[in-house]
């Protein structure tokens, strides 16, 4: 997976755009409308920057598991691009797409343990802005009395 987003990401700046996804798709055998594209990027862009980072990119291959995309949705024709045929593939080819699947999914579960560990400090970050206001108003009245 890694591979293939680099292979598209032509800026070489850590993100697929618009235009690198819609030569992707394009190459892919699937071109999208320009709506399309936005929806496409839209259904999994988690800092709305318009654009997809690995870890969005990453999510494309994991919510079909789960169902959540829309059945009319590019990334679900990407998703469904991406499955094997292991008549074709050979068992070989099966073993290899599906390690890339594993190891793809461990690293969305790394992903997930990260934004939980970001938010975890940024709640203990507002606590102690919390506590320092307090402790500020409270030497603020000590002075004005």
């Amino acid at each position: 997976m890694e591979r293939m987003f680099r292979l598209y990401d032509s800026g070489r700046d850590g993100y697929i755009d618009l235009m690198e996804l819609k030569l992707m798709m394009e190459k892919l055998g699937a071109p999208q409308t320009h709506l399309g594209l936005k929806n496409m990027i839209k259904e999994v862009d988690e800092d709305f920057d318009g654009k997809l980072s690995f870890r969005e990119f990453l999510q494309i291959f994991h919510k079909p598991a789960a169902g959540e995309l829309e059945e009319d949705s590019g990334l679900l024709t990407l998703a469904k691009l991406s499955e094997i045929d292991v008549s074709i593939e050979g068992v070989k080819g099966a073993k290899n797409f599906f390690e890339a699947k594993v190891q793809a999914l461990s690293s969305a579960s790394k992903f997930e343990a990260e934004i939980r560990a970001e938010q975890d400090e940024r709640k203990r970050e507002e606590e102690e802005r919390k506590h320092r206001r307090a402790a500020f108003r409270e030497l603020k009245s000590a002075f004005t009395q």
